[in-house]
């Protein structure tokens, strides 16, 4: 059996998480992200016969049974993940009840996956139902993101709108858009719920005055797309911080973009005004 703390997966997180608290994206225990794993894979670690204990999810997830996700910690720092992952990291199946699931390794100090599982759950099987190949999602507080929900309208049109505005990559990476949600209470059923019918049509969330989700195929992925909000969030932070824009990428503009990137089938065209 290798060594788990060297399985390329439990790298990625490390190497994420550290790289998104320096950031300043994932202040104390902020953020949290789950990963769908290969169960091959996993078995080249792990004695899949090996449950550690089980734990309540607090949902139904029997569209997920049998699935084996490396998931952050509740109260845990997103700092710590590269120097303790078996105490701040955990890898856990979904159980046969689909209400269950079955730890197999980590959270070594008897704690438990994030508060915010039930609503990763709910996104996993919203998309894997539009994408079988989304496999991660992240949940994080970009600082401009964030700062922009407290001075534009938290509508989808006019926050994606503004965004792919900002800089020429914008559409060609989120052409779908990205889905907005009112200001809500986190940790419970009823945002995930609502997280998750949004993830129907958007592999981006805005969760208002609060953060946003991101979904992909790998970390990178859903990485990158957040990444991208951000900057063009700081673009537009910075740029209106003079009271005055002179310059913008027009509608015609993004549609040249959308033309000669073939993204044709995939834009949201009614975000646009053309």
């Amino acid at each position: 059996m290798k060594n788990i703390l060297n399985a390329p997966f439990v790298e990625e997180m490390k190497k994420i998480t550290a790289n998104m608290y320096r950031q300043g994206w994932d202040e104390r225990n902020g953020g949290n992200i789950s990963y769908m794993l290969d169960e091959k894979e996993v078995g080249e670690y792990l004695d899949l016969n090996n449950v550690i204990r089980e734990i309540p999810t607090g949902f139904d997830a029997s569209a997920l049974i049998g699935k084996i996700f490396i998931v952050t910690g509740t109260g845990k720092y997103f700092k710590n993940i590269e120097f303790d992952p078996e105490n701040n990291l955990g890898i856990i199946r979904i159980a046969k009840d689909g209400t269950t699931a079955e730890l197999l390794w980590g959270y070594s100090d008897g704690g438990k996956f994030t508060s915010e599982l039930p609503a990763h759950l709910m996104s996993h099987i919203a998309r894997l139902e539009v994408n079988p190949e989304n496999r991660v999602i992240i949940h994080s507080h970009p600082v401009y993101t964030l700062a922009m929900n407290h001075v534009i309208e938290l509508d989808e049109k006019i926050f994606t709108h503004t965004l792919w505005e900002m800089c020429t990559e914008c559409i060609i990476v989120f052409p779908d858009g990205i889905g907005v949600l009112p200001w809500m209470v986190c940790g419970n059923n009823e945002i995930g719920i609502a997280t998750a019918e949004k993830m129907k049509n958007f592999r981006l969330v805005n969760w208002g005055i609060h953060g946003i989700y991101g979904a992909g195929k790998d970390i990178d992925e859903a990485f990158g797309l957040i990444e991208t909000v951000e900057k063009a969030a700081q673009l537009y932070m910075i740029a209106t911080a003079s009271g005055k824009r002179i310059n913008t990428i027009t509608d015609r503009n993004l549609w040249e973009v959308v033309e000669a990137f073939g993204l044709e089938d995939v834009v949201r065209k009614d975000f646009l005004d053309l």
